[in-house]
C-alpha cells in the first residue's frame, strides 16, 4: 500500500520535484525504492531514523 500512495503522489508532480516518503517495516523498505527506481525515478537517499522507520528521498523521472 506504501508505494500505491507514493505513486500517487509522484504522478501528481511535476518532472525533477523530490518527495519524501516515510517507510516503515521491513517491505516496503525493501519494495518502495525498487519499484520507484523501475519506474525511472532517482533515488538520492535513505535516512534510517531511531524508531526503525526509514526516509526515503525521490526525484521524480521527466516526463
Amino acid at each position: 500500500m506504501t508505494y500505491v500512495r507514493t505513486r500517487l503522489a509522484l504522478d501528481s508532480m511535476a518532472a525533477g520535484e523530490v518527495l519524501l516518503v516515510r517507510l516503515r517495516g521491513a517491505e516496503p523498505r525493501a519494495n518502495v525504492p525498487r519499484a520507484a527506481s523501475d519506474q525511472g525515478h532517482d533515488l538520492l537517499d535513505m535516512v534510517d531514523l531511531p524508531d526503525g522507520s526509514a526516509i526515503l528521498v525521490i526525484r521524480k523521472a521527466e516526463d
